[in-house]
């Protein structure tokens, strides 16, 4: 961090502060679907870690099978806030890359 001095850190913190409540804000506009079961469960997350929807082919529910249900929307919902971790996960890879100096202390 030489010729860094503390002002100069201090408005590098304050703008990676901004940058990341922008990133938050935009997340929670993003998200993404996963299909599981051949497309017999749909679960849709949003990039603030929260489910926003399940679609459930009706011919699961026919066929009676809590356990294959319950398998399937576990999956569903692990890949879809899997998908939208990954999706935050590289805007805060842009914000830590353009830190300069800063960003070594964040990508060990």
């Amino acid at each position: 961090m030489k010729g860094f001095g503390m002002g100069g850190l201090l408005q590098q913190a304050q703008k990676m502060q901004q940058e990341l409540k922008r990133i938050q804000d935009e997340a929670a506009k993003k998200t993404a679907e996963a299909s599981v079961g051949g497309g017999m469960v749909k679960v849709v997350a949003n990039g603030k870690q929260e489910v926003v929807s399940i679609e459930i082919d009706p011919e699961v529910l026919k066929m009676n099978d809590k356990e294959m249900l319950q398998d399937l929307l576990t999956s569903g919902v692990n890949e879809a806030l899997k998908s939208a971790h990954a999706l935050v996960s590289e805007e805060m890879k842009g914000l830590m890359g353009g830190l300069g100096p800063l960003s070594g202390l964040f990508n060990s």
